[in-house]
């Protein structure tokens, strides 16, 4: 039985190994900082796309999707401005979006550009 842990890490390898069939490339996964985590930084051509990945064992209290509030996404935002400033990348001269990788259940779902700031 995979704890918690183990669980994010396994959902995470899947949904990287997806998207790279996918044709985006893996740049870093975990980036930790004070502001928050970011679970896939990857790049779509000349796109850097920060990746959310979330698990839901069923959507008897809503599926994995809904777990991604406002507040996760804004935090979520300021997260990757900080992961860029700390990568010299400049935002404004730079291609980025915000995907989401959910799994509720063996069911799978893959939102491009899913929100923004």
């Amino acid at each position: 039985m995979l704890d918690k842990r183990q669980l994010g890490q396994y959902y995470e390898a899947l949904a990287c190994r997806t998207l790279c069939s996918n044709g985006l490339k893996l740049i870093a996964k975990n980036s930790q900082s004070r502001l928050g985590e970011i679970d896939l930084v990857m790049q779509d051509q000349g796109c850097l796309v920060f990746v959310e990945v979330r698990y839901r064992k069923n959507d008897l209290f809503g599926n994995a999707t809904s777990t991604i509030t406002r507040a996760k996404q804004i935090k979520i935002i300021h997260a990757a401005y900080h992961w860029m400033f700390q990568q010299d990348i400049n935002s404004e001269l730079c291609e980025f979006r915000f995907d989401i990788f959910t799994f509720t259940g063996k069911d799978w779902q893959w939102i491009k550009n899913a929100f923004s700031l």
